[in-house]
């Protein structure tokens, strides 16, 4: 086993950096639900800037951002419509069931991205006494289920319009957001135009410990804050993991994009080692999915295999052979290229 682990997991491995640690130590403090804590007051501020929205809450996760949101903008009963990879259908513990009541119409969109045509047959009948009520959509950019696709800026906008032609709202869950508009080259308040709540994750890609901040209008945020309190998410002090998630905003943005180079460096290594299966074209972002085709070596296997000898990856939901690794700001291209040669010794013993 090499001398330093290389943990390729998820991007939630990184650490905090010294200047974020100083920054979080140094926060100015108050009491957050008298809204009395002036740096998460700032980061609110800073928010809104970005996604172009009246209004912000900061969330101790993006799990709590997409479930409060479902609470706000749906009733019991109601269905809300996303693709099938969706995190609120695959890894929310049931969330939306047992926190808000509703259904989930699940859409099979190519790399989880689907379509405005799509968007409307799934319309139900609001003069039915039978159905659901469609009062929702749901879009994950980038999609996680999906490779980590970018939505297209058009093909969000052509959702947007016939969900909102339809009475419905329209959610993003914004996990990766910050990579989806490095990547596209698409300003994240111009995605943010496109919907009615989103939010947005310091904890991934960003490299921040905690948190993530949900936006919408004014009145959306008021009941977002009331929904934040049910689910015990109310902080008090809780500038000191704003500050972090300030810092991430000013330093760790731009860099996504040596992120977005390391997993291309590493899907195009994967798709030359025998018994791998990698197909790179797919993979636009920081997340890299692969095929185990190595007869008698499982997912779990392989994992295993690597993790002894100093690599960190995980199995793809649903998928006994599939694997995914992901790149961020505590892998460097030194780092890839000795996973590459660790990973090539498993498959060749």
């Amino acid at each position: 086993m090499q001398n330093r682990f290389i943990d390729l997991y998820s991007d939630t491995k990184t650490k905090p950096s010294p200047g974020m640690r100083k920054a979080m130590a140094e926060a100015e403090v108050g009491d957050e639900q008298k809204y009395e804590d002036p740096t998460t007051n700032r980061l609110r501020e800073k928010i809104c800037e970005i996604l172009g929205k009246e209004d912000a809450v900061f969330m101790p996760s993006g799990t709590m951002c997409n479930q409060a949101a479902i609470r706000v903008h749906c009733r019991l009963g109601d269905e809300v419509i996303a693709d099938k990879t969706a995190h609120i259908i695959n890894a929310e513990t049931g969330g939306t069931a047992a926190n808000s009541g509703v259904m989930i119409r699940m859409l099979d969109g190519p790399n989880g991205v689907f379509t405005a045509d799509q968007v409307k047959a799934a319309l139900r009948d609001p003069n039915s006494r039978n159905a659901p009520r469609s009062r929702l959509v749901s879009v994950e950019n980038t999609s996680n289920g999906g490779f980590g696709t970018v939505w297209p800026i058009e093909t969000l906008r052509g959702v947007s319009k016939v969900a909102h032609d339809a009475g419905l709202a329209v959610h993003m869950d914004g996990a990766r957001l910050c990579n989806a508009a490095v990547k596209s080259g698409t300003k994240a308040r111009d995605y943010a135009a496109c919907t009615d709540s989103l939010w947005l994750d310091y904890t991934k890609g960003l490299g921040a410990p905690v948190g993530a901040s949900l936006a919408g209008s004014k009145d959306f945020i008021k009941e977002a804050w009331r929904q934040k309190q049910m689910l015990g998410g109310s902080m008090r002090q809780s500038g000191v993991v704003a500050a972090a998630a300030l810092y991430a905003l000013e330093h760790n943005w731009d860099r996504l994009a040596e992120d977005h180079d390391n997993a291309h460096h590493l899907a195009a290594g994967l798709a030359n080692i025998k018994g791998l299966e990698c197909e790179v074209a797919k993979m636009q972002t920081n997340l890299v999915f692969f095929e185990i085709k190595k007869l008698g070596m499982t997912g779990a296997q392989f994992v295993a295999a690597c993790n002894e000898r100093g690599v960190g990856m995980g199995t793809s939901a649903g998928s006994s052979t599939r694997i995914r690794a992901v790149t961020h700001l505590d892998v460097n291209r030194a780092d890839i290229d000795a996973a590459l040669k660790i990973i090539s010794d498993v498959m060749a013993a």
